[in-house]
């Protein structure tokens, strides 16, 4: 039984009343395997969801801390604060880089046809220690996970391998590693080493042919992970239906929980809520041990699509024995932060601590970012203090985010404090932080200084790069300089890519261009194999469902649609949204949210009721 009982008097044993409390669920096995035998009214296909609140009559269970938080899920839109509640928040910075960012994958179809010699996400060796490129440590081998823990952050990982393949990018990397193996061993570390540096450049391509190669040829003999390994880079190069047949090609005996969590997580990554369900409910009929990692996939999930379910995937974890990581922990924050809940998420912080886990840079970085958009800025200045610690020196790891915090404080005094620190050799990234922080203190002259001094000291500088000061451009309706800054992007060779593509959509955006914002993203996706980045198509429908404008609002939840992405609630918003203010009747939407698995909340219902072509009033009633 988890620690956290017995830290503290207030975690109770909780009983579940019929009538009392209850707990909105669907009929995937989560609920109704921890209430089977308590429920008969619990019938039909698990993969069907449904919206009905369950009661638990007759069951009871012991409850720890953060699972009495969450129990009443429909307290949510209760605790919505200054938030809408009917608006899903998901274009916002979730701060879970630690699994959502190095999750998150490119569809490209044709491996073979990737040309990754310049990556649009390559990355300098100074740039290997940043959270937003890291690989998450359930998803890599054994042997990459260790090389990975005791690698210097600034010298990245050494790998005579990847500097072969590097040196002939136009090669597969079959041909290079058959005259490679001529004069040097194919060992396990050298091989991690060269895996490792592959995903942190998001080089996902090359090193699936490298994994290709090494089981064709039977250089190494090849365990779970290894395999897992593979299904990983089939999903992020090929898809998740190549990944989900190759699993089927590996020998049963290796099919076990780390390979279907793998896939898990990619179908998360994809926003692809039946298949997660599916895979994770296939997961449980298989009898696997299941870790915390596949929980915090689902958790993952039903933050960005359904936060009603969290509650019912916590009282499974509690069920199962399940220990909560830090992971766990910095997800329910951010839930409870982004619904203005402050005590709420206060009480898991002390929860976490109670479990003997302390709040790591992470999670405080979470606590201020939801405390500053709280207005409880003297609580976020007391975190901010407290990830400095009382020696700058002992403190340089935190500065890149410290910077941002700052900014948003609105303490342009402290922005220099921190920077002075780090600018007489400052890293990539805390030039990147930066840069962004005086952007948002409107200092642009400032943020040019410290960008021209980074591209002096890293001349060949990533799109991603660029694309913080094209940003700040964006934001200021600077059109002009952000079309130099394009093109000095290109002239320096840089590969424009979807992050790229992101910032010139908000650039022409701000600038009142709708229609060019949405040639330059037409042209990116049929150009490049690449898909654009999904908030660059929301941002063009959003202007588009502002004016009314239903013909080029339902073109762009085509487009979308065509690029791979799933349709989530924020789409059918903003095309209701179109109809709402062009004063049109949208037939047949109810139907396609159905289809789309999408289930309003309140905020959607009350939408959906203003475009009802078959809706009655005052006037129809006394015709009737």
């Amino acid at each position: 039984m988890w620690a956290v009982r017995r830290a503290s008097s207030s975690f109770k044993k909780q009983v579940f009343i019929t009538g009392g409390s209850r707990i909105c669920y669907s009929t995937l096995d989560i609920t109704s395997h921890c209430l089977k035998g308590h429920n008969d009214g619990l019938k039909g296909d698990s993969n069907v969801i449904s919206h009905r609140a369950l009661t638990l009559g007759g069951y009871q269970i012991t409850s720890h801390g953060f699972l009495r938080v969450f129990k009443e899920s429909r307290s949510f839109s209760s605790q919505a604060g200054t938030k809408s509640s009917g608006e899903e928040d998901s274009n916002s910075d979730d701060g879970f880089s630690e699994l959502e960012s190095s999750s998150a994958t490119e569809a490209i179809q044709e491996v073979n046809k990737v040309d990754e010699s310049v990556s649009e996400h390559e990355i300098s060796d100074e740039d290997l220690d940043g959270e937003d490129v890291e690989a998450p440590q359930e998803l890599l081998s054994d042997t990459e996970a260790e090389i990975n823990k005791r690698k210097s952050p600034r010298n990245g990982v050494s790998s005579a391998l990847f500097n072969a393949v590097m040196a002939a990018p136009a090669l597969r990397v079959s041909k290079i590693m058959d005259k490679w193996v001529e004069g040097n061993n194919v060992t396990r570390v050298e091989v991690a080493s060269a895996m490792l540096n592959f995903r942190k450049r998001r080089m996902y391509g090359k090193a699936l042919q490298l994994s290709e190669w090494l089981e064709s040829s039977n250089q190494l003999t090849f365990i779970d992970r290894d395999y897992a390994s593979r299904v990983d880079l089939i999903a992020k190069v090929l898809g998740l239906k190549k990944a989900e047949d190759y699993i089927g090609t590996i020998p049963e005996s290796f099919r076990n929980e780390v390979i279907y969590r793998t896939l898990l997580a990619n179908c998360v990554a994809e926003g692809d809520l039946k298949k997660s369900e599916q895979i994770f409910n296939k997961m449980k009929d298989l009898e696997f041990p299941l870790t915390c990692f596949s929980y915090n996939q689902l958790l993952l999930l039903y933050k960005k699509t359904d936060k009603k379910k969290i509650a019912d995937v916590l009282l499974l974890m509690e069920k199962e024995n399940v220990k909560p990581t830090h992971f766990t922990y910095r997800l329910l924050i951010d839930v409870k932060g982004q619904f203005n809940d402050i005590s709420g998420m206060e009480q898991i912080v002390e929860t976490m601590k109670a479990e003997g886990l302390e709040p790591d840079l992470t999670t405080k970085s979470i606590l201020v970012k939801h405390y500053i958009s709280g207005g409880l800025n003297e609580k976020a200045e007391n975190v901010l203090k407290e990830m400095e610690g009382g020696d700058k020196k002992a403190t340089r790891w935190a500065c890149r985010s410290l910077l941002p915090h700052y900014a948003a404080l609105g303490r342009a005094n402290e922005v220099a404090r921190i920077w002075h620190v780090c600018e007489s050799n400052p890293r990539l990234e805390e030039c990147v932080a930066a840069i962004d922080a005086w952007g948002k203190l409107h200092n642009i002259k400032e943020a040019e200084a410290i960008f021209e001094k980074m591209a002096a000291k890293w001349p060949t500088l990533s799109s991603k790069h660029y694309s913080v000061l094209l940003n700040i451009y964006a934001n200021h309706k600077m059109l002009s300089k952000g079309k130099d800054l394009v093109k000095r992007m290109a002239d320096s060779g840089c590969r424009i890519g979807p992050v790229t593509w992101d910032a010139l959509v908000r650039l022409y955006i701000e600038a009142g261009e709708v229609e060019k914002a949405d040639s330059i993203l037409h042209k990116a996706g049929e150009q490049n194999r690449l898909r654009p980045m999904i908030y660059s198509y929301l941002m063009i429908m959003d202007q588009y469902a502002k004016k009314g404008d239903i013909h080029n609002t339902e073109k762009m939840f085509h487009r979308m649609r065509q690029a791979g992405y799933v349709s989530r609630a924020t789409q059918y918003q903003y095309l209701i949204r179109a109809y709402i203010n062009a004063k049109a009747p949208c037939y047949g939407i109810a139907d396609r949210m159905k289809a789309d698995n999408i289930f309003p909340n309140k905020g959607l219902t009350n939408m959906l009721a203003q475009v009802d072509a078959f809706k009655k009033n005052a006037v129809s009633d006394l015709l009737d």
